[in-house]
């Protein structure tokens, strides 16, 4: 695909690596959006972060100079939550801390026998307790949803057991297999598309993990960009996708708007 073969008329931005990381707003970040806002661009924010709702991540970029509107994002938790009701529970436990919790809000919660477990980065109850009874309920006939599938982290500096990592664990213990709602799984790409009111072939998915953000976008059958910040392994791009363009930062990702401008290079 070359620059000029497409015009894309919405953007969807992985948060962490692409526009912050590790607590600050990445250089040109704040620029770029400010700039395709002003193309006329439709933009959306999908994270993979479950401790935060679509509130708080939409703040936490207005403080770093990054402007965002919460119904503009899409968290891993809020994308899970909008699953769950798909589903019209009979009951859930929500595995989950932090601001993330709110998006279940109006959900019939039950921790002692829940139709459904939805696990996100529970942090502090992921103990012995609390996985064990989340196993014996597995074993008894609830299903699991996992709100996303990554393995590790480093967006906070050091390496971290992610959500996914847990969820494997009760899957291969019980045998039973999760349904997933965030990146790299369709779910969350579905729902950012619909509330976008655009066609796949108008939409791009900008990241900086290949084994989310470009194969997701490649399975759901969208154009990626990568860009070589944050999280970003050239070891990756030899088991996965190629993107569609490869830029050393998101200041790049204007050019695929608009062709005349400066930077990046095709993937």
């Amino acid at each position: 695909m070359k620059k000029n073969e497409t015009v894309f008329k919405g953007a969807i931005f992985d948060v962490d690596g692409v526009l912050e990381y590790r607590g600050a707003a990445l250089p040109g970040a704040a620029d770029t959006i400010e700039c395709l806002r002003e193309m006329g661009v439709v933009l959306r924010f999908l994270t993979n972060s479950t401790l935060k709702n679509r509130a708080s991540c939409a703040s936490g970029l207005e403080r770093k100079g990054i402007r965002a509107s919460p119904v503009e994002v899409i968290t891993a938790s809020f994308a899970a939550a909008a699953y769950v009701r798909s589903l019209r529970p009979r009951s859930c436990w929500v595995m989950l801390e932090r601001e993330g919790l709110a998006e279940f809000d109006g959900i019939p919660i039950d921790e002692a026998n829940p139709e459904y477990i939805v696990v996100g980065d529970n942090r502090s109850r992921f103990d012995f307790e609390h996985l064990n009874k989340a196993l014996r309920l597995l074993t008894s006939g609830s299903k699991l949803i996992g709100m996303q599938s990554e393995l590790v982290d480093t967006s906070l500096g050091d390496l971290e057991l992610n959500v996914g990592s847990w969820v494997g664990m009760l899957e291969r213990a019980s045998g039973v297999k999760a349904a997933y709602s965030g990146k790299p799984h369709a779910y969350a790409f579905a729902l950012a598309l619909e509330s976008m009111r655009l066609a796949k072939r108008d939409v791009v998915m900008v990241g900086d993990k290949v084994s989310t953000d470009v194969r997701g976008a490649k399975d759901f059958g969208i154009a990626s960009i990568l860009v070589k910040t944050g999280e970003y392994d050239e070891r990756e791009l030899a088991a996965h996708p190629s993107p569609d363009f490869v830029f050393d930062s998101v200041c790049g990702v204007v050019g695929v708007f608009a062709p005349a401008a400066p930077g990046g290079g095709r993937g």
